[in-house]
């Protein structure tokens, strides 16, 4: 058994670099990352549902199985990732890779008007130009989750985050992007990504955020 796993895990090692076409240098990719877990969970499913005396070749089959899957949803993430940060370049929008999940971080300044739910008319091209995208790519779910500063009721707080959250889901779901993919949640101000001490860090905290998650 010990054998398979090491085998195993020269097969993850040998598959998580890369070469950059541009720069040369070897890197570990994320499409390699994806095939680097999908084969160590399928060794480990094929093990488990293989006899004892057929477990080393019953992980070497899992291992390729699920080698393959997963480099398939890396792919596809790197694709998506590439054609998010095309279209939007230069909108403020942030786009920030997670493993096999992708964060598109929405400044509420660009995206809201003070204190109001409704999405700024200035904003619809890039919310159009992401839902392009989400159309395009479908092995995904949309997680759409509100944040707010500070400052005021709490109460408040929490209503217009999610009332916000709710509105850039919405208008997805009016672009054409299939419904039962989107989900969204309010946080108030508890998950902060700067200090709430400083106007700069205040203006921060208040944002829309956009979790690409793989399935």
């Amino acid at each position: 058994m010990n054998k398979v796993l090491i085998l195993c895990l020269a097969i993850v090692l040998g598959g998580c670099t890369s070469t950059d076409p541009y720069t040369g240098e070897q890197k570990t990719s994320n499409t390699a990352k994806g095939a680097g877990i999908g084969a160590i969970a399928g060794a480990l499913v094929g093990m488990a549902v293989s006899s004892k005396s057929d477990r080393g070749k019953g992980a070497l089959i899992g291992a390729a199985i699920g080698g393959g899957a997963g480099a398939g949803v890396g792919h596809s993430m790197d694709k998506q990732e590439a054609a998010l940060r095309t279209k939007l370049e230069g909108t403020g929008v942030s786009v920030i890779r997670e493993g096999n999940n992708i964060r598109l971080i929405m400044p509420g300044n660009l995206t809201f008007d003070v204190g109001s739910y409704d999405v700024r008319s200035q904003f619809y091209a890039t919310l159009e130009s992401v839902a392009i995208i989400l159309k395009e790519f479908t092995q995904t779910n949309i997680r759409v989750a509100g944040h707010t500063d500070s400052t005021g009721n709490d109460s408040d707080n929490q209503t217009l985050s999610e009332r916000r959250a709710n509105s850039v889901g919405q208008f997805l779901i009016t672009q054409g992007v299939m419904s039962g993919r989107v989900s969204t949640a309010g946080y108030g101000k508890r998950y902060p990504t700067a200090s709430n001490d400083t106007a700069a860090g205040r203006e921060t905290n208040r944002r829309v955020e956009l979790e690409l998650v793989s399935f």
